[in-house]
């Protein structure tokens, strides 16, 4: 099963690579403005973060659902090639992508989690970061016309498709969940301050996610060396991905503010040095604790926080890569346009409230 689940993150995170680095460039060599493609690139974050709410009405991430999930993802990628260059349908398409990535990924997540533990984690996980690298360094060989771009998509979200469908249709042994430190229900108020510092850890990086390609060219660096920043970042995840075991039986909140404080750090140094390669370079190798430290902490403690695994990881997926990629996507799409040079001193400050707030979060009882 293992194997699987890693084949699963290696396609799942090629199809982010080609979303995050090549899509918005692709956009803008249709002929699509900074704020529309911030509008565009919205679009399916906002969608994960309403789904979770139909699933407090009754509604079960189950295996019917899953499948569902799958299909729609496939339907929404096809429809890539008749709708790109035209905005209100190619909104509407990403829509239908963010509804199908943002239930597919929650229900592995919790397979992962049972099945392998935190500590090993991490060790599956970074194959998911080995996709998004050679498809970074692949893709930008040959990206001369969008539809390049959309033909590798599409390939690798049939290989999505397939390997989530084989690990949900594998019949495995029910592994006994340890219990939480809360009760049955998921209870997102009384524990607001974490989940608004993981929501604004994802605003801001939506300068990063949406801008990050483009900013860097338009400051002379060429698209194969941003790309090389891209896969250098990833790199220095995929390390600590598989050196994080022991990291991860310390305190869990105490590892997300450390991994706030250097991710405010990465972002002044993008701002202040958005030209000088060598300290872009160390801005990047930073991206090991900013998404890879930060992530697995993050969906490690909401495990153990409740007992409603898939609904919590819905939740933080939702919420925090949902509602707060829209937000970052949005703003950074029209903080680009008006204020282009400012885009990573924004980004630095909404990582610093982020630590403010999860900082918040460690005086509140747990119980």
């Amino acid at each position: 099963m293992s194997t699987l689940i890693a084949a699963f993150y290696f396609f799942y995170f090629s199809i982010v690579a080609i979303y995050v680095i090549f899509l918005p460039k692709v956009l803008i060599m249709v002929g699509y403005t900074p704020s529309e493609v911030g509008i565009i690139f919205a679009a399916g974050p906002l969608v994960r973060f309403g789904l979770p709410f139909l699933f407090l009405k009754g509604i079960k991430l189950d295996l019917k659902t899953f499948n569902g999930a799958l299909f729609l993802l496939m339907a929404a990628t096809l429809s890539f090639f008749v709708t790109l260059e035209n905005f209100w349908p190619l909104l509407l398409s990403n829509i239908f992508m963010g509804m199908g990535m943002s239930l597919i990924l929650p229900y592995i997540e919790v397979i992962a989690l049972s099945l392998i533990g935190k500590e090993s984690y991490g060790r599956v996980r970074l194959f998911g970061s080995i996709g998004f690298i050679l498809v970074a360094l692949i893709l930008v060989k040959f990206l001369d016309v969008p539809i390049t771009a959309l033909l590798f998509l599409l390939i690798v979200v049939g290989a999505t498709v397939l390997f989530g469908y084989a690990i949900a249709h594998v019949d495995n042994k029910k592994v006994p969940e340890p219990e939480s430190i809360e009760g049955k229900h998921l209870d997102i108020l009384a524990h607001w301050p974490l989940w608004l510092g993981l929501t604004l850890m994802q605003v801001s990086f939506g300068p990063f996610y949406n801008f990050f390609t483009i900013y860097e060219t338009a400051h002379g660096i060429s698209l194969q060396t941003t790309i090389y920043l891209w896969s250098f970042g990833v790199v220095a995840e995929i390390i600590l991905f598989y050196f994080q075991g022991p990291l991860l039986k310390h305190n869990l909140l105490k590892l997300l503010e450390f991994a706030l404080i250097l991710t405010v750090g990465r972002w002044l140094l993008t701002y202040a040095f958005a030209d000088n390669l060598y300290l872009l370079y160390f801005a990047q190798s930073l991206h090991a604790f900013s998404f890879a430290l930060f992530h697995t902490a993050a969906i490690s403690y909401l495990y153990a926080l409740y007992s409603e695994r898939k609904l919590a990881q819905q939740f933080f997926f939702g919420i925090s890569y949902g509602l707060g990629g829209f937000i970052g996507a949005i703003s950074a799409g029209y903080i680009y346009e008006l204020w282009p040079s400012q885009l990573f001193l924004y980004a630095a400050f909404i990582a610093a409230l982020a630590f403010l707030s999860i900082r918040l979060s460690t005086k509140l009882p747990t119980d």
